[in-house]
């Protein structure tokens, strides 16, 4: 495949970011998926008033795209609102690592500054399903 255009996909998780729903945290995260034959599926982070329902960006859009049967993701963008770019959390790396061990992950924020990483330096030595073959 040839180089994913990260700047359609970041577009896209700007947009996504717009329709984050955070009225506690006022944190809008947003993301985007590309997929091996071209589509972006967009996310952006829900909250709950009960917290523990609260479900990130990332997932919401890997989830997506896997919800449609998708499941070749070639990359994710992340954009946030923060000094430096934000890394995703524990639980979206956990599902990074499954869901998209292959993407390449471009973190960026609204002043400009990206970084573009794996999962594999994000979350080394992950958990997966291999782990549980015997």
């Amino acid at each position: 495949m040839a180089q994913p255009d990260y700047a359609t996909l970041m577009d896209a998780a700007l947009r996504a970011r717009d329709h984050a729903y955070v009225p506690y945290s006022r944190f809008a995260v947003g993301a985007a998926v590309l997929t091996a034959n071209g589509t972006i599926f967009p996310g952006s982070n829900i909250e709950n008033a009960a917290y523990p329902m609260t479900i990130c960006a990332e997932r919401v859009a890997l989830f997506s795209a896997y919800a449609v049967g998708a499941a070749d993701i070639v990359a994710l963008a992340v954009v946030t609102d923060t000094a430096e770019v934000a890394s995703p959390c524990g639980a979206c790396r956990q599902v990074i690592n499954e869901l998209a061990p292959n993407a390449q992950i471009v973190l960026f924020n609204l002043r400009g500054a990206q970084q573009l990483t794996t999962i594999q330096a994000l979350l080394p030595h992950g958990f997966g399903p291999a782990q549980l073959k015997e």
